[in-house]
């Protein structure tokens, strides 16, 4: 038979008490909780949620090109992420997820027993859902009001979504330091590869990271992120998810982050440029955040060769008008270390594929150059004899016979890789370039140099600078003369003239480059050796509003150029996009394509949400309708009329007059001007870091350089 139990003094005072806080707080909780409630988002919106993912550029072949947004983030379904990636969160963050209906009471109890002991509102309890509804709805403040709202957020999403969709969240969401969110990206950031190849302790290392992605940052602290690491090891091994002998063999392992830039496969800057300003434009600041793919027209294969073609044309026009001296100059003591040559190389980046290096000895025909990163080289006369003092920009000083005339120790210089092995002496070059090149059948945008260096000048001078493009524009002078009444043996009198234009500040007197004059002269012989009085005599023949009205046919805008005979010389002003485009005319045929770079643009949800029609070239759709009735006759109509473009690029010039120009413009290359195009070119690879990567065994032995 039991016994009542009496209850008497103090403990009945005791229990009264805890019985009355425990009313207490369960009067706090409702009174908060439906006050909390009502205000609590939707977790509806989970269901749909859109990651904040960087706005990517690519080639037309998918190489990436750039990648533009503040958060780096990759998403992941779950079943991409490894089983052992998974159970390294759990292990570190919640390892009773899958048990828990949300709210995990062990760990509250645990820190309403910290508050309790100390008075302080520790970190904890959190679990994988909690910090679900925090990240994607709360602010990180520690107050108890943010935390019940957690706790009431935290049970309606589990009642809302199935853990894996709750674990897909996090794995996703979560910040995990430089940049990066969620574990596919740290993987890149920190490791740079896939999630899947991860290893067991650098999976381990990602997971240690969502408690304190500072803290136990492997690049920052990498103490204190071994530490953690070999925490969440021994979480799993006591978990029973790896072995004693796979535990070992991690834990042992020497941790081997480092920070991975995302690795841009073409280096094409100038056409990202023009991508993402078209991507901005039609999407606004979402461009960056809703994980967009712009997919241009760039070829992957001809953009690198463009690049340097471009800089080493530059590079060479400008070593012809001599050096200008060492960028600048430190003090060297005897005893300098290889840490005091890198921090005098420390404010001083490359620019295209000349590389800062300090000069620490100079010989009598040689000199020795620290190029940063411990390496050392010996750049020997063959590298310095060319390096005449600047002296104005037609006068060179006399040449060096000595190193010591080039340069002292403590300078810090340029150089550059011209072959294997073999370096020169250069310079930042003091001019600017840019290079274009398009498809003329429809006007796509194969590669693109807008200056030598992107990240020293972001000028676009392709489609941003209007420069006199010279002779290169007598060719729409000599089209125009053909279709109005000239041929290519028609003479002209190469003779001196004085011209007393209005619409010129004063008497013009125009002479050839060579300074002579050839009397008669065949209108064929005239472009193919660019007679600057033929030219204006053609010019003057025509009119000059026949003129601008024949060069408008091939896109370039006629208000921009002047109203005067200097026009046949190139005087007036034209972007490179500009000559490219009308060259296209004389390419393909007499029709007039317009230029593109962006290919396509596919959406957040991987959808195509804008694609180009672009004016496409078609010779076939000018053909007379075939009256052939057969099944053949039928049957090729109908392919004639599938392959069809959706816009059809018009004709602007005759097939006989742009005949007629290119075969005088194919003489200019070949016995003209231009003879200097027909030499092979030996300058590939300035951006590979193997410089001969690029050319074929059979184009190094023709050219016979390096």
């Amino acid at each position: 038979m039991l016994k009542k139990l009496k209850i008497t003094g103090w403990k009945r005072i005791v229990l009264i008490g805890a019985f009355g806080m425990f009313v207490l707080m369960l009067i706090a909780a409702t009174v908060l909780y439906f006050k909390i409630s009502p205000e609590l988002p939707s977790v509806e919106s989970l269901k749909d949620v859109r990651f904040q993912v960087p706005l990517r550029v690519y080639a037309s072949d998918g190489k990436l090109v750039a990648e533009f947004g503040e958060k780096k983030r990759i998403p992941v379904k779950i079943d991409g992420v490894p089983p052992l990636m998974v159970k390294a969160v759990l292990a570190a963050e919640d390892d009773r997820f899958y048990e828990h209906p949300g709210v995990d009471y062990q760990g509250l109890l645990r820190a309403v027993a910290v508050f309790v002991r100390t008075g302080e509102k520790a970190q904890g309890g959190s679990t994988i859902t909690m910090q679900v509804a925090r990240n994607f709805f709360l602010s990180s403040e520690r107050t108890f009001t943010r935390k019940l709202s957690e706790i009431l957020l935290s049970l309606r999403i589990e009642h809302e979504l199935t853990k894996n969709e709750i674990l897909e969240l996090y794995l996703n969401k979560i910040y995990l330091g430089n940049r990066a969110y969620g574990v596919a990206s740290a993987a890149k950031v920190y490791y740079g590869v896939e999630v899947n190849d991860l290893t067991l302790d650098q999976m381990a290392m990602i997971a240690g990271l969502p408690k304190a992605p500072s803290t136990f940052n492997p690049i920052v602290n990498p103490e204190r992120a071994l530490q953690r690491r070999n925490y969440v090891l021994r979480r799993l091994h006591e978990l029973g998810a790896i072995d004693t002998a796979t535990f070992d063999t991690a834990v042992k392992r020497p941790d081997t982050a480092r920070l991975h830039t995302v690795t841009e496969e073409v280096d094409a800057p100038y056409a990202a440029e023009m991508a993402r300003a078209v991507a901005v434009e039609m999407f606004g600041n979402e461009a960056y955040t809703d994980g967009y793919k712009v997919y241009t027209t760039i070829d992957s294969r001809l953009q690198p060769v463009a690049s340097a073609v471009l800089r080493q044309a530059v590079i060479e026009y400008d070593e012809r008008h001599g050096y200008r001296g060492a960028e600048s100059r430190v003090t060297l003591a005897r005893d300098s270390t290889m840490d005091d040559w890198e921090e005098a190389l420390r404010d001083t980046s490359s620019a295209g594929a000349l590389i800062p290096a300090l000069v620490l000895s100079v010989g009598e025909q040689n000199a020795t150059v620290y190029l940063g990163e411990n390496r050392k080289i010996t750049l020997d006369w063959a590298a310095l004899s060319w390096a005449r003092r600047y002296v104005s920009e037609n006068a060179l000083g006399v040449a060096p016979k000595s190193a010591s005339e080039v340069l002292h120790v403590g300078d810090i210089v340029r150089v550059r890789q011209t072959a294997p092995n073999k370096w020169r002496l250069s310079q930042l070059p003091a001019i600017e370039g840019a290079l274009v090149s398009i498809s003329p059948a429809d006007g796509a945008v194969k590669s693109i140099v807008g200056g030598f260096d992107f990240y020293r000048s972001k000028f676009n001078r392709v489609v941003q600078a209007q420069r006199q493009p010279g002779s290169s524009f007598k060719p729409f002078i000599y089209s125009a003369a053909l279709d109005n009444g000239f041929t290519t043996a028609t003479l002209v009198n190469d003779a001196p003239v004085v011209f007393d234009d209005p619409g010129l500040e004063s008497t013009w007197r125009p002479e050839n480059y060579t300074g002579k004059f050839y009397g008669p002269t065949r209108l064929r012989e005239g472009l193919v050796n660019s007679r600057n009085l033929i030219s204006i005599r053609v010019l003057q023949a025509i009119g000059i509003d026949t003129a601008l009205r024949h060069v408008s046919k091939f896109g370039i805008n006629a208000e921009r150029l002047p109203r005067n005979l200097s026009l046949a010389l190139g005087s007036g002003t034209v972007t490179p996009m500009d000559m490219v485009s009308g060259y296209a005319v004389f390419a393909n045929g007499g029709y007039r394509v317009t230029p593109y770079i962006v290919q396509r643009i596919v959406g957040p949800d991987d959808k195509v949400v804008f694609v180009t029609t672009p004016t496409t070239v078609c010779s076939a759709c000018e053909e007379p309708a075939v009256t052939d009735d057969s099944v053949a006759g039928r049957t090729a109509a109908a392919v004639r009329e599938a392959s069809k473009p959706e816009k059809i690029a018009p004709r602007v010039v005759s097939a006989q007059n742009i005949y007629l120009t290119v075969s005088m413009m194919k003489d200019v290359v070949k016995r003209g001007t231009g003879k200097q195009a027909m030499q092979p070119w030996c300058g590939w690879g300035l951006t590979t870091p193997n410089p001969w990567a690029m050319v074929s065994p059979e184009r190094v032995q023709r050219c016979r350089c390096g």
